[in-house]
């Protein structure tokens, strides 16, 4: 299934992504795609929000992994712009946190490790179109 949204403002990117956060189920992977800029971290603010995580989130750049456990669920948050491998990910305890039924994995810049991704994460590809307006965004869900 393939889902399609357009926003026309960070708030309404923050709203889509809270929604689905209110109904994300533990073990989950979302993966985070688009250009730099594109909204991702704000994205993630709202996904965050929709599982009650109540302090500040910032995207994890320079640390790959920033770990929330203030919501529902547990969030663990990749960022693997800077990631050297996927074998890097599995140091990093990749796979025993994308199980985790307590938890959510939302990676950011997903396709730069797409041979470790789960067959069944959801994929959310964030796209500008600047003809439409400077705070435009298409979402792609499938």
């Amino acid at each position: 299934m393939q889902q399609i949204t357009e926003t026309y403002s960070p708030e309404e990117t923050f709203a889509l992504a809270k929604r689905m956060g209110e109904k994300a189920e533990g073990g989950e992977v979302y993966c985070l795609d688009g250009d730099l800029g594109v909204g991702k971290t704000v994205f993630a603010q709202g996904f965050g929000a929709g599982l009650g995580i109540d302090e500040p989130m910032a995207s994890p750049t320079f640390t790959i992994l920033k770990e929330y456990h203030t919501g529902r669920l547990a969030l663990y948050h990749f960022d693997v712009y800077r990631i050297g491998s996927e074998d890097e990910m599995e140091e990093i305890g990749f796979h025993d946190l994308a199980g985790d039924a307590e938890g959510v994995s939302l990676i950011e810049w997903s396709r730069l490790i797409t041979g470790i991704i789960p067959e069944d994460a959801v994929h959310v590809t964030i796209e500008k179109d600047p003809e439409k307006g400077f705070s435009y965004r298409r979402i792609q869900i499938s």
